[in-house]
């Protein structure tokens, strides 16, 4: 199977991303790209650049609704975006964030809200961060039928208690921490995991000791994928960004061009043109005027 799916001589459609693909993609050492995404248009942006997994991520609450991080994000605002994704592709994988608050308390509560995701949204999986009691969490939902992916090292939805938005496993003894939460995510039935900010040295020795995929966000190149942010790679977000990551292209500033100059044309009354207008029969305009001038109005 292509991790770009392309559709058939009989015209047969585009064969989705399954998780048996992921798990074969990384025992043949083909890397899995994965992108977040949290509207129609960028599902389907993604989609016809043929990533292999979308991610709904938190980070939205940031990108797109403009909280200074993830934590305030409620689960009813992550389900419309994940149904806005769902909506708009059909082929890569799509897991959805669990947003802060909405899993910790028990399992009930876990998988409760993962099965809004899974059957109101149309996610295919969920994703829970940390290690500790998220490890019991992961397991319940595992058992529930739910497909969940873990995240370790820098865990956003917990980063104060980590001393900020900065990398995690930059001794011996942090790096052996994340490594146990990992292992434990990995046998609690996780399909996949997330690395954030951890130093390549650490990623690279942790890998022995893993055998499902790792996509890796700022873990350095010894990961079977990569994910970025969708408004950080396309350099959409003002805000700042973290060393990880790479711009592929600038659009914040072609956007403000854009609409700069449109907003230049409509108050030079450039804007619209004729060519942007609706035509009317010379005899039905002045059959207006007659039925207005009439009418008194």
């Amino acid at each position: 199977m292509s991790a770009r799916p392309t559709p058939a001589e009989d015209g047969a459609a585009p064969v989705p991303v399954t998780f048996a693909e992921i798990a074969r993609r990384r025992a043949a050492g083909e890397p899995i790209v994965m992108v977040t995404a949290y509207d129609y248009p960028g599902a389907q942006v993604a989609e016809a650049a043929g990533v292999d997994i979308v991610l709904v991520g938190d980070s939205g609450a940031m990108t797109v609704l403009g909280y200074d991080s993830t934590v305030p994000v409620t689960v009813d605002e992550m389900l419309m975006l994940t149904k806005a994704v769902r909506r708009g592709m059909t082929v890569p994988l799509l897991v959805a964030d669990l947003p802060f608050g909405s899993y910790e308390v028990s399992d009930e509560q876990a998988i409760r809200t993962a099965l809004r995701f899974v059957k109101e949204a149309g996610a295919d999986a969920v994703k829970i961060e940390r290690g500790g009691t998220s490890v019991d969490r992961a397991r319940a939902l595992v058992a529930a039928g739910i497909p969940v992916m873990g995240h370790v090292g820098l865990t956003p939805q917990t980063a104060a208690t980590l001393g900020g938005y900065r990398s995690q496993g930059r001794t011996a003894d942090d790096a052996a921490r994340v490594c146990h939460e990992a292992i434990e995510l990995q046998d609690a039935g996780c399909f996949a995991l997330v690395f954030e900010a951890i130093p390549s040295a650490a990623t690279t020795a942790m890998r022995p000791y893993l055998r499902v995929p790792v996509i890796g966000i700022g873990a350095g190149p010894d990961v079977d994928g990569q994910v970025l942010v969708f408004h950080d790679l396309l350099g959409i977000y003002g805000g700042p960004t973290a060393r990880f990551v790479k711009r592929y292209a600038h659009l914040r500033g072609e956007m403000i061009d854009a609409v700069a100059a449109y907003a230049g044309e409509v108050r030079a009354r450039q804007y619209p043109g004729p060519e942007h207008g609706y035509g009317m029969p010379d005899a039905e305009a002045e059959r207006l005027r007659v039925l207005l001038a009439d009418s008194g109005r």
